[in-house]
């Protein structure tokens, strides 16, 4: 059986400690910082990060790109009607750089 340590693991583990909600960039630099991840993948590692911090159920993405423990946020905090995304929306792909925090010039998937 593995052991290995995963990057929501590693962002659940650093939430527990915090004890409130923080700003995406900054828990991905702790978790950046935690797993040692090199210069060179961190672009690419934080798009990753990014996808399965939202399909991990233990994780609520809150305004203002913050994040909290699902387990300390009352239903109505992180319960919302799906929004449907047009993947041809010119705006699409800017909010998702905007999220990530990354440049124009850095690649999204």
């Amino acid at each position: 059986m593995s052991t290995k340590v995963t990057m929501t693991d590693t962002a659940y583990n650093c939430m527990i400690k915090r004890k409130k909600e923080i700003e995406f960039s900054k828990l991905w630099q702790e978790v950046a910082k935690a797993m040692k991840i090199p210069e060179e993948k961190l672009s690419r590692k934080k798009r990753q990060f990014y996808a399965e911090l939202m399909d991990d159920r233990r994780f609520a993405s809150l305004s203002g790109n913050k994040w909290d423990l699902r387990s300390r946020r009352s239903y109505s905090e992180v319960s919302a009607d799906a929004i449907v995304l047009d993947e041809d929306d010119e705006g699409y792909e800017t909010e998702d750089r905007e999220l990530l925090g990354l440049s124009k010039t850095e690649e999204m998937y």
